[in-house]
């Protein structure tokens, strides 16, 4: 098998094993996760791997492998390979690890794009976008919006307006999964060895897009809710599908919990019609809340900025800072419990020696 097939380039690995005179380990790409377990594949096909404990739970540990990940292993011809080494990524999605004190968790990783999927029916919302924008603009990859069900709407061209007034330098493309409709227009995106990761709601028709571009029922599609137009989440655990044109995508599920981590990329790109004015407002230290000379109480006073996209920055920006707050508090947390549990220790030992 050929792994750059799998989007894996060569130049990648980085020379550890030459310099160490060990060329024993080899890459793979990790196409799904099921909890401690990891489907694989590499030069010798398809396998499973687990993690090599002293390489990811020790000192400096490695970075948890996820799906679309690439790392290097120890293969085993009858049994589990071993994971010893997770490669850098070119991209990646991650969310609060359930784990206390080990901050973010990657969820998805070396992705070329992100399809961001909204129905023109009852799942169309314009302040879920913009949060997804910037979390695609964070992830490093380019999004594209993708507005699924155009052919249970007659008329969808005020939505396609509002998109675009939002979603400066981002495609924008209307499709049907069921009949086909828009389709070709993605043709651009959907290259053999590009990988494609979908972001949006249960219900939204990720799993029919995926029927629909690989020509065969590869994920089930589950009934939708008839009073709000949503479903439950089809996938079960983090997936990497190759169709057969050659191109990847990811689906996973839990994406709802996807944290606004370090967002300085991420708004600045999304929201790079307001930023615009920072720039132009009398004192570079403005708070854009009552400075005189603000560019940005300007714009909207004059109507060049809509009050409704200027607080969706300013919420975005608060998550952000909330999300960073909160690590930060949870890490204080884990050493004050350790603190507390080392002088409880120091304690006993004491009263011990006094008896």
């Amino acid at each position: 098998m050929n792994l750059e097939d799998y989007g894996f380039m060569p130049e990648e690995i980085l020379t550890h094993d030459a310099v160490n005179h060990k060329i024993v380990s080899i890459p793979a790409r990790v196409t799904a996760v099921h909890k401690e377990r990891y489907e694989l594949v590499c030069e010798q096909g398809r396998t499973f791997g687990r993690l090599k404990t002293s390489v990811y739970y020790g000192d400096g540990a490695e970075s948890f492998p996820t799906t679309g990940d690439f790392v290097m292993i120890n293969h085993n011809d009858n049994g589990d390979s071993q994971i010893i080494r997770t490669l850098q990524r070119r991209s990646y999605f991650s969310r609060r690890d359930p784990n206390p004190g080990r901050g973010e968790q990657a969820v998805a990783a070396n992705f070329d794009n992100v399809f961001i999927m909204q129905s023109l029916n009852n799942d169309f919302n314009l302040k879920r976008m913009e949060r997804y924008i910037t979390l695609s603009w964070q992830s490093g990859a380019m999004p594209i919006i993708i507005l699924t069900k155009a052919d249970l709407v007659d008329d969808y061209s005020e939505q396609i307006l509002a998109v675009e007034k939002i979603a400066a330098g981002v495609g924008v493309y209307a499709i049907s999964a069921v009949n086909g409709f828009g389709l070709d227009a993605l043709a651009e995106y959907l290259r053999p060895r590009k990988t494609i990761v979908f972001l949006g709601s249960s219900g939204v028709g990720k799993s029919s897009l995926v029927n629909a571009l690989a020509g065969d029922e590869l994920m089930t599609v589950k009934e939708i809710r008839e009073d709000d137009s949503r479903g439950r989440h089809t996938t079960t655990h983090r997936q990497l599908i190759m169709l057969k044109s050659g191109v990847m995508i990811i689906d996973t599920p839990g994406m709802r919990e996807l944290g606004m981590w370090d967002v300085r990329t991420g708004l600045g790109e999304a929201f790079v019609d307001v930023e615009q004015f920072f720039d132009q407002c009398r004192f570079s230290d403005c708070k854009h809340s009552a400075e005189p000379g603000c560019a940005v109480i300007a714009a909207i006073e004059s109507g060049e900025l809509s009050i409704e996209r200027w607080n969706s920055y300013k919420s975005l920006k608060r998550e952000a800072k909330f999300s960073d707050d909160k690590a930060r508090y949870m890490r204080q947390k884990q050493q004050w419990h350790k603190d507390l549990s080392k002088r409880s220790k120091q304690m006993k030992k004491i009263g011990a020696l006094k008896k």
